[in-house]
C-alpha cells in the first residue's frame, strides 16, 4: 500500500480517533482497521508471520494484494493482474456477455489465452493507495451549526471538498472520505481504480451456484463459489477503458496459494471490504429494522421475484437479463429473513433497551455528563418516534424507481428534458441536447438490459396498490389525488400507465424520442407526468428525511463518545466498506440442540446432494466419474480421504466480504470467502462465537474442478501451483 507523504503519516497516527484502540479481541469485535493490527492480538491468536508483513506503512504488504471488485472483494493471484473472487461478484458481467447462443452462465468460460479474455462488463476495480484521519476538518466545520439540516449539508459539503482536493493533488487516484463513526470521525481515503476488468475462467453454473437459493445462507454448503479475473491498464500503466492494446496490469503484491489447505482449529485471517454494520445502534434503530424494514423489503422482493421467475418461464430471454436481479433479490431476502429470525432469539431488542437504560442512569450519575448528555437518550428516542410515523412512506419511496424499471427511464427523461429546458435559447438546448444524449442512452440501455414489461406491470400495480392503502403521515399526495376506490383500480391504472406508454418499447425511445431535441420535447404521457409528480411528492419528503440525518448524525456521534466513556474503552468502527481485517479459526458449532455442524464438506457431500433430484442439486457429470474413479490428485485432504468443497470458520464478517482471501498463519491464500451461515445474517447488527460462522470455497476444491474438469490447468500454472 502505498504512503502518504512523511507530513501525512503523523496524520495516520491520528486514526487512534478513527480506529480507536483495542487491545485484544473480544467476543462481539473482530472487524480491525489497519492501524489498530498491532493491538489485535494476531501473534497471541496464532499469526506466524509479523503484523508488518499484513501492513507497514511506505512498503509492500499483503494488503497491496487487496481489491475491491464493485461490491465485493478480490485478492491478485499473479504477476499479471489475476483476480480470485467470487462467482456471485462476477454473476452480472457473465450475464452481460452471455447470449442464449453463448450462454457463459451456464455453461462457464475458459480463456485458454490473454486475446481469449471477455470484457467484464460494468466491474471496476478499486485498490486502496492510502488513507488519512479528517475528522477535525470536518468537524470544525460544523463546531456552531445548531440547525440539522445545515449541519448535513456543511459536513456533505466538506467531505466533497476534500476529495477534490486530495484528486487535484493526485489525479490518478479517486478520493472518498468515509464516516467511522456516524458523526464522529471521518477518513480520507485514496483509491487506485482500474477499468479494464476481463473474465478469464468462470465454472459453469451447477458448479459456481450450486445448492442455488435452497443452500443460500445454509451449512453444510457444497458451492463453487469462485471466478478468476484479470486487469488491464494502458502501456503506460495508467487506468484506461478496455482496449485491446492495453496490457495486464502488474500488482505491487499477489497472493501465494497453498494448495495444501488448512485443518480444523487452524488459525485464519482475512483481508476485506466489509459493506455496512450497525452495532452502534441504540434499542430504537433494531425495533425500527426488526419492525418495518426487514419485513418490508423481504416480503416485497418475495413478490418482485415471483413475478420475475414467472416472466421467465415463457420467454428465455427475459429469464436470462432478469438473472442477476433476481439473484440479488434472493440473496437480500433470505439474509433479512434470517436477520429476523436472528434478532428474535436473542431477542436483541430487550438486551439494546437494557443497554441503553444502563447508559441512561450512568449519564444522570454524573453531573457533567448530565449537563451534556442530559436528554440524549429521550431525544433518540424523540427521533425514531417521529420517523415510525411515515415509515411506509419512506420505505415505499426508497424502493419505487428500484422495484419498476419504467419508472426509472421516464425519471432519466424527465430529468434529462428539465436539464435542457433550463438552457435559455433553442440554439442551446441542441447545444446541451449533443453533449449531453448518449450519456442518457448509455443509463438508458442499462435500465432495458433488465427490463419485463410482464414483471415491471405487476410489480407497478403491486407498488400502486400498496401506496393507496396508506393512511395518515404515510399517505402519499400524487396517489391519493387518484382517488382509487379500491385496490383493484389502483392495480388496473398502474397497467395503463406502462401499455400505454412508449416507453415500454426501448426501440421507440432510441429510434424515435430521442432521436432530436425536437421529438424529446414533443413527448410526454401519463406514465411520464405520473413520475414528474411523484418525484416532487420524493423531493418534498427529502428536505425532511436531511433534516432527520443532521439530527441523528449529531445524536450517534454523542451516543458512542460517551457509550465510550461509560464501557471505558474504546470500538471498533462499525464496518464502512473500507479495508478491514479479521481473524479466527477453522471451527464447527451447535446451531440447535444435539448437532454439531463439522467444518468441512466433500465431493461425496456433492454427490449425495445431487441424488435427490432438485433441480439446485444438479452438478456436472464429470465430478461423480473423478469420485468415482478417486481422482483427486494432490488435492485430497487425508483426513476425509476426499476433496474438500467448503469450510467453516468464526471470524467477523458481513457484505462486501465476498470474494475475501481466506489465508492461514503464514498469509497464504488456502480459500475465498463466499457467505455466512443462516444465523450469522445476525452480525450485521450483532456477532458472537457461539452462532456467527462464515463460509468458505476451500482453495483445494478450487484447483481440483480447474485441473480435472474444466481443463484450466493454465490457472495452476498461472498461481505456480
Amino acid at each position: 500500500m502505498k504512503l502518504l507523504n512523511t507530513k501525512s503519516w503523523s496524520l495516520l497516527l491520528l486514526l487512534a480517533t478513527a480506529a480507536p484502540t483495542i487491545h485484544a479481541k473480544s467476543p462481539d469485535e473482530g472487524m480491525f482497521p489497519l492501524s489498530e493490527l498491532k493491538n489485535a492480538g494476531l501473534k497471541n491468536a496464532g499469526l506466524k508471520i509479523n503484523e508488518k508483513d499484513i501492513y507497514n506503512p511506505g512498503k509492500v504488504g499483503l494488503v497491496d494484494a487487496l481489491v475491491q471488485v464493485s461490491g465485493c472483494t478480490g485478492s491478485f493471484v499473479s504477476g499479471s493482474g489475476l483476480i480470485i473472487t467470487n462467482h456471485h461478484c462476477a454473476f452480472s458481467a457473465v450475464q452481460l456477455a452471455s447470449t442464449p447462443i453463448n450462454n457463459y452462465l451456464k455453461n462457464g468460460f475458459v480463456a485458454q489465452s490473454h486475446e481469449q479474455e471477455i470484457e467484464a462488463r460494468g466491474l471496476t476495480i478499486r485498490i486502496t493507495d492510502s488513507y488519512e484521519d479528517v475528522s477535525e476538518k470536518i468537524l470544525a466545520a460544523v463546531a456552531h451549526i445548531t440547525d440539522p439540516s445545515e449541519r448535513i449539508t456543511i459536513i456533505k459539503k466538506k467531505q466533497q471538498e476534500l476529495v477534490e482536493q486530495a484528486q487535484k493533488q493526485d489525479p490518478t487516484i479517486k478520493a472518498e472520505v468515509s464516516e467511522m463513526f456516524i458523526g464522529k470521525t471521518y477518513v480520507l481515503f485514496r483509491y487506485k481504480t482500474i477499468e479494464d476488468v476481463r473474465l478469464v475462467y468462470i465454472p459453469r453454473q451447477n458448479i459456481g451456484e450450486f445448492g442455488g437459493e435452497t443452500d443460500n445462507w445454509i451449512w453444510p454448503r457444497h458451492t463453487g463459489d469462485y471466478s478468476f479475473l484479470r486487469a488491464y491498464v494502458g502501456k503506460d500503466g495508467a487506468s484506461a477503458k478496455y482496449s485491446k492494446e492495453n496490457v495486464p496490469y502488474q500488482p505491487k503484491k499477489f497472493l501465494k496459494v497453498n494448495p495444501k489447505g488448512v485443518n480444523e482449529n487452524d488459525f485464519v485471517f482475512i483481508l476485506g471490504y466489509p459493506g455496512k454494520t450497525f452495532r452502534h445502534r441504540p434499542a430504537q434503530y433494531i425495533q425500527y429494522q426488526q419492525n418495518f424494514l426487514l419485513p418490508y423489503v423481504s416480503n416485497l422482493y418475495e413478490f418482485q421475484n415471483e413475478r420475475m421467475y414467472e416472466a421467465g418461464k415463457t420467454d428465455n430471454d427475459a429469464a436470462l437479463y432478469l438473472a442477476t436481479r433476481i439473484k440479488r433479490n434472493a440473496n437480500v431476502l433470505k439474509n433479512y429473513k434470517g436477520k429476523l429470525k436472528g434478532l428474535r432469539n436473542i431477542d436483541l431488542i430487550n438486551t439494546k433497551i437494557k443497554e441503553d437504560q444502563a447508559l441512561s442512569t450512568f449519564i444522570n450519575s454524573k453531573s457533567d455528563l448530565k449537563n451534556k448528555y442530559g436528554t440524549l437518550m429521550n431525544d433518540i428516542d424523540g427521533l425514531y418516534k417521529l420517523i415510525n410515523q411515515d415509515v411506509y412512506k419512506e420505505m415505499w419511496m426508497n424502493n419505487i424507481y428500484t422495484s419498476t424499471s419504467l419508472m426509472r427511464v421516464a425519471k432519466e427523461i424527465n430529468t434529462f428534458k428539465a436539464a435542457m429546458l433550463q438552457q435559455s435559447t433553442s440554439q442551446d438546448q441542441n447545444a446541451f441536447f449533443e453533449a449531453n444524449i448518449n450519456k442518457l442512452k448509455t443509463n438508458l440501455k442499462g435500465i432495458y438490459e433488465s427490463y419485463s414489461m410482464y414483471a415491471d406491470l405487476r410489480i407497478f400495480a403491486k407498488m400502486l396498490a400498496d401506496a393507496h392503502t396508506f393512511q395518515g403521515n404515510n399517505q402519499i399526495e400524487t396517489i391519493q389525488k387518484l382517488k382509487f376506490q379500491d385496490n383493484n383500480l389502483a392495480s388496473a391504472y398502474a397497467g395503463e400507465l406502462i401499455t400505454e406508454s412508449k416507453l415500454n418499447n426501448s426501440a421507440s425511445v432510441f429510434n424515435d424520442i430521442l432521436s432530436n431535441r425536437t421529438n424529446l420535447l414533443a413527448y410526454s404521457d401519463n406514465l411520464m407526468k405520473f413520475q414528474s409528480s411523484l418525484e416532487q411528492d420524493i423531493q418534498q419528503f427529502a428536505v425532511e428525511q436531511k433534516r432527520r440525518d443532521g439530527v441523528l448524525n449529531k445524536l450517534m456521534g454523542d451516543y458512542v463518545a460517551v457509550k465510550e466513556l461509560y464501557q471505558s474503552k474504546n470500538f471498533i468502527p462499525d464496518a464502512n466498506s473500507t479495508l478491514r481485517l479479521t481473524f479466527g479459526n477453522i471451527k464447527g458449532y451447535s446451531p440447535v440442540d444435539a448437532t454439531y455442524m463439522k467444518p468441512f464438506t466433500t465431493l461425496a457431500g456433492i454427490i449425495q446432494k445431487g441424488n435427490l433430484g432438485e433441480a439446485d442439486f444438479e452438478y456436472p457429470a464429470e465430478i461423480k466419474t473423478a469420485w468415482e474413479n478417486k481422482n483427486f490428485g494432490p488435492y485430497v485432504k487425508k483426513e476425509l480421504n476426499d476433496v474438500p468443497v467448503n469450510m467453516l470458520y468464526n471470524m467477523d464478517t458481513t457484505g462486501g466480504n465476498s470474494g475475501s482471501p481466506i489465508m492461514n498463519a503464514y498469509g497464504e491464500l488456502i480459500g475465498v470467502n463466499f457467505d455466512r451461515s443462516y444465523d450469522a445474517t445476525i452480525n450485521d447488527f450483532a456477532w458472537n462465537d457461539s452462532y456467527s460462522r462464515s463460509i468458505g470455497v476451500d482453495i483445494r476444491y478450487v484447483l481440483w474442478v480447474a485441473d480435472k474438469i474444466d481443463n484450466a490447468q493454465f490457472i495452476l500454472k498461472e498461481m505456480g501451483i
